[in-house]
C-alpha cells in the first residue's frame, strides 16, 4: 500500500470513533442518546431532500459533505451541549486543536481541503454553510419534537434558548424557519419549553 492510501485508509478508521461521540439528543419514538455519525448522515439526507427550501442557490454535494464532516472534530474535542453557555466558552479552541491533529492524518492536499470546507461551515457565510446550519439545527428540534420535548424539559431549557440556537437557520431557509418557529411555539404551548 503506498504512503497516500495509507493516510486515508487511516482517516477512515479515524472517523469510525464519531460513532462513539454520543449527543444530548435522543432518537425518535424515545430511543437512545444519538450519536455524531448519525446526527451527521440524518442531517446529510435532510438536505438533500429540503435543498428547494434554500434562500439561495446551492452546490446540493458541497453542503451534504459539510453535514458529514462538521462534529468530525469532536472525536477529540468532545460534544458541547447547545445550552452549554461554558462549554462554548472553550469550543473553539478545543476543535481547531482536534481538527489539525484529526485532518492531518490525511494526505496534504485532502487535509486542506476538508479543513477549509470545515472552516466554511463555521464561519456561516456561505450559501452552502448558512444551509447546512440549517440543517445542525432542525434535525435535533425535529427529534426533539417526536420525544414530546423530553430533553428539553429534561434540562429546563426555556424559549430565549432555542429561539437563540434556532434564529440563524432563517439565514439559510426563511421556509423552514417557519417549521421550527411553529415547532418551537407548539413545545411552549405544551409546556416542554420554559418561556
Amino acid at each position: 500500500m503506498d504512503d497516500r492510501l495509507k493516510k486515508q485508509m487511516e482517516f477512515a478508521l479515524e472517523i469510525d470513533k464519531e460513532k462513539n461521540i454520543f449527543r444530548q439528543t435522543h432518537l425518535s419514538n424515545h430511543g437512545r442518546n444519538e450519536n455524531d455519525a448519525e446526527h451527521a448522515w440524518h442531517m446529510s439526507i435532510m438536505a438533500y431532500l429540503l435543498r428547494e427550501y434554500s434562500n439561495e442557490e446551492i452546490d446540493i454535494a458541497k453542503v451534504m459533505l459539510m453535514c458529514l464532516i462538521h462534529d468530525i472534530v469532536e472525536i477529540e474535542a468532545g460534544d458541547t451541549y447547545a445550552y452549554d453557555e461554558e462549554g462554548k466558552k472553550t469550543q473553539k479552541a478545543r476543535e481547531d486543536a482536534a481538527k489539525e491533529k484529526i485532518f492531518s492524518i490525511l494526505p496534504e492536499d485532502q487535509k486542506n481541503e476538508l479543513i477549509s470546507l470545515f472552516d466554511e461551515f463555521e464561519e456561516y457565510e456561505s450559501a452552502e454553510s448558512k444551509f447546512a446550519h440549517a440543517m445542525d439545527n432542525l434535525q435535533p428540534l425535529m427529534l426533539n419534537n417526536s420525544n414530546g420535548g423530553a430533553d428539553w424539559r429534561e434540562h429546563g431549557v426555556c424559549a430565549s434558548q432555542v429561539y437563540g440556537r434556532q434564529s440563524k437557520t432563517q439565514k439559510g431557509s426563511k421556509k423552514l424557519y417557519e417549521l421550527t418557529d411553529a415547532i418551537i411555539l407548539d413545545n411552549i404551548k405544551k409546556g416542554n419549553i420554559k418561556e
